[in-house]
Formats: structure tokens, sequence, C-alpha cells
């Protein structure tokens, strides 16, 4: 299969002179990962993250795109779709933009690991159980942690998402995603300031219903697990205890024989 068959046409992008607070509207607003971003001739120069949509502190409304891209691999419609994988894993990269071709750099679509995701052929997915290619050093945070805790370590350690523990028990997940719309939507809500959001709690801005899967489970069982319940990760726990946790570029890698 190739990257074309599976790849977003049309994709949401971003110009370098957009306004910083304009990509971070569309990456919270349209639940993506990043966005392609192109200079005035519509050529691909690089790409802008959720990521940096949380290492930015300026709510200056003149703050462009420019200083914040990420330059990464470009890949065209004929890649085989298992080598953009291999790509982006050893990129440490979710999305790449595919282009033209390598001479015409224009912007014809994107490629996640999430388009890969939902493209594994369950039946050539290895006879591997949960536990032997979970995390098993979990970071964790506590439901009455700040925000700015949790903030500055997804920013730090490059965390998509935390479990969130209560007295020994499993009680939600916080995701980057979680804090860039908890604090839109708490400043459309109150007075509170950006700095003021930062200090609440993160069982304000934490997600529930919290899926898991067991350490014995398949990697075929948590794939479809997570793929029924739209999620890019999911606990391990073992008799009511978090043991792990395994997320989509865990399954990707088992599946790639990585």
């Amino acid at each position: 299969m190739l990257v074309e068959d599976i790849m977003s046409r049309d994709p949401l992008y971003v110009e370098d002179s957009t306004f910083l607070t304009k990509a971070r509207q569309m990456i919270r607003d349209n639940h993506v990962r990043g966005l392609p971003v192109v200079d005035s001739k519509g050529i691909v120069i690089g790409i802008v993250t959720n990521q940096d949509m949380l290492r930015v502190t300026s709510t200056k409304s003149n703050v462009t795109v420019s200083g914040y891209v990420v330059q990464v691999p470009i890949v065209t419609g004929k890649m085989d779709i298992h080598d953009a994988a291999r790509l982006m894993l050893k990129e440490n990269r979710t999305l790449l933009p595919v282009v033209e071709s390598e001479e015409k750099l224009l912007l014809r679509g994107v490629v996640s690991l999430l388009d890969v995701f939902k493209n594994i052929d369950l039946e050539n997915v290895p006879h591997k159980s949960v536990s032997e290619i979970m995390t098993g050093k979990v970071v964790t945070t506590r439901p009455d942690d700040h925000v700015t805790k949790i903030w500055d370590l997804m920013v730090e350690k490059d965390f998509t998402g935390l479990p969130v523990v209560k007295d020994g028990k499993l009680i939600g997940m916080i995701t980057r995603f979680d804090l860039l719309k908890g604090t839109a939507r708490i400043g459309k809500e109150s007075e509170r300031r950006p700095a003021d959001s930062m200090q609440m709690p993160v069982e304000k801005f934490m997600s529930s219903p919290l899926f898991s899967v067991k350490p014995e489970d398949s990697v075929a069982t948590a794939i479809e697990l997570m793929l029924k319940h739209n999620v890019g990760r999911m606990s391990v726990v073992d008799d009511g205890k978090l043991v792990g946790i395994v997320d989509r570029n865990d399954l990707i890698k088992s599946y790639l024989g990585e």
C-alpha cells in the first residue's frame, strides 16, 4: 500500500506568515497533531506541532508561525506506507507533508502515524502480549497537581499524555489536547488570565472515561481497542494497579518488527 492510498488530501495548513494564535486555534479545534507550513509560493517548508503550541508563552497577536517551523522529511504519494511509518518513527514525528514530487514541493496532503495505524493488517500483527512492548516505568500525575507542572513535563519530555492516579487508583488521563482545549475554555468562561488557569488542578482538565488493557492482552487486542475508542494511548492495568502504558507508536513499532 502506498502513501497516496491512505493520506489526507487537501489538508489544513498554514503559511509562515500566519499568526501563531490562529495556528494554535486550528490545531485545538480540529484535534490535529500538527499542520504543514508553506511559504508565499505554496512550497512546503516544514510543520508546526501541538507540542510547539505548548512551548508558546506569548499571547501577542502579532507573533507568526515562521519562528516555530520544524523542518521535517517530506514524502511523495508513491512511498510505501511502511517506509513512511519508519521515517516518522525515526524522526519522532506524528505526521509528514506529502508533496507533488521530489522536484515540486507543492503540498498535496499529509500522512500521519494515525493513518498508518488505521490501516494495520490485524492478520499480520505479531503474536505478542502488551507486556512485551509497553513502557513499564510510567510517569503519572495526581488530580491535585497544578496544570503548569504537567505542561512543563510535556514540553521538556515530549509526553503526549499522562495517567492521573489518586490513592493508587487510575482515575483519568491528561493529554496535550486536554491542556490546549482546557485553557481556551476557561479563558472564555471566566475572567482568569492564562497564567492563572495554569495553577488550576489537573482534575479540571483530565479526560474520562479511562480505557485500559491487561498485560496479558495481545497486541492485536490493544490495536482493536484503541481503534474502537479512538484514543492514542491506553493504560496497562493488572489487578487494579497501573503497571505500564502503551501507545500507537509502541503498537506500530511492534507491527513493523522494529
